[in-house]
């Protein structure tokens, strides 16, 4: 009797994870910018494993041929193959979409760039583990997002060897700070799209005399707890997107949390407004968040460029005290890449679905619900 009430309650979980999977698959095709919605861009890998395992279990052992079955099965099928395409672009299996760089070239040394992406979580208060990875990697351009003042004063001891720095503490997890050994020319600090929200434009000077334009971005993320929309994330990336678009002939890089992961809708359509490449393409997720969860890790730190860049060097550092892994990154400045690695096509739709996401943000502004609900 015991045993019998297992098996039903077995077969019962199968079926409703399997069916919650199938749903959640769903609701990731809604373009609404509600946090319900687009969570489901996330755990694409998760929910894969999950409706794998749950059909597969189920088909072995309760499977009776019924029409609900064959269709809660064929669901699932469908499901773990949609969310193994979208995945796959960023397996070793798949094409490298940014080439190895060659370092044999006379200017290479000189066209070198090298960034440390760290989001440090405000409340994280182990700065010496940060100072150590700084000091072991020694990277050019290093950006830090979520610093309040405490965090500012603590890196205070990279001036000497930083000589160039925008520096934006805030006590609202958004504060931002760029420190560069190589020249940034004309740095601004600005709101895009919220006013405690803030994003830093620049020019870098590489040794070699070129120019790069670079762009630190840290918007909201769509989340449950406070009733946050995707709307102002989204939002900034088309107007970072765009912006990048409009002058393809510009040496650029966009660095930050993005709050999206690599393969959303926003984050592939970021890429194609703006023309820039993802590196991870063809090399791996490179999660950097949740540092704190092995089972549900995203790639939401994110490094695009232009095809003008190859790639030296890219990986997900070792931990900080944050909920983020620090991402390094080298890039070696060759015109004659681009050749190779055509940028990223607009397609048909793209700037109507640009609009749709601005206007989404104007209305959720209007109202005041662009923002956390604690507020």
């Amino acid at each position: 009797m015991y045993s019998d009430f297992l098996m039903i309650a077995l077969r019962i979980l199968l079926a409703a994870a399997s069916v919650l999977m199938t749903a959640g698959t769903l609701m990731s095709f809604v373009r609404s910018p509600h946090w319900l919605f687009r969570l489901w861009d996330f755990p694409r890998l998760q929910v894969a494993m999950v409706s794998f395992a749950s059909n597969v279990v189920y088909a072995l052992f309760f499977f009776e041929g019924r029409t609900s079955e064959i269709v809660m099965i064929f669901a699932g099928v469908a499901t773990v193959a949609w969310h193994s395409y979208r995945i796959f672009p960023y397996t070793p299996l798949a094409a490298r979409r940014v080439q190895d760089a060659e370092l044999d070239s006379p200017t290479g040394r000189r066209n070198r760039i090298s960034l440390l992406v760290s989001n440090v979580l405000m409340d994280n208060r182990e700065y010496h583990r940060l100072l150590a990875l700084l000091e072991k990697t020694d990277p050019d351009v290093i950006l830090v997002v979520e610093n309040d003042q405490s965090w500012t004063d603590a890196l205070a001891v990279l001036d000497e060897r930083y000589p160039f720095s925008v520096r934006h503490p805030l006590d609202n997890f958004y504060g931002m700070s760029v420190f560069s050994r190589l020249e940034l020319i004309d740095p601004e600090v600005k709101f895009l799209i919220q006013d405690d929200i803030p994003s830093v434009h620049t020019r870098i000077r590489l040794s070699g005399g070129e120019e790069v334009f670079f762009y630190a971005l840290h918007p909201r993320p769509p989340e449950p707890i406070n009733d946050q929309p995707s709307a102002p994330r989204d939002a900034e990336l088309v107007v970072v997107g765009r912006e990048v678009g409009e002058q393809p002939s510009r040496p650029t890089i966009v660095a930050g949390d993005l709050n999206d992961v690599a393969w959303s809708p926003t984050s592939e359509l970021f890429l194609r407004l703006s023309g820039l490449l993802d590196p991870r393409q063809g090399r791996g997720f490179y999660n950097s968040f949740s540092a704190k969860s092995r089972l549900f890790r995203y790639p939401v730190d994110h490094v695009f460029h232009s095809n003008e860049f190859k790639l030296i060097d890219l990986q997900r550092l070792p931990a900080i005290g944050s909920d983020h892994f620090p991402i390094f990154i080298e890039l070696l400045y060759d015109p004659r890449a681009a050749a190779e690695q055509p940028e990223t096509e607009k397609e048909p739709g793209d700037e109507e679905e640009a609009e749709e996401k601005l206007e989404k943000q104007a209305e959720a502004a209007a109202t005041g619900n662009d923002r956390p609900k604690d507020e």
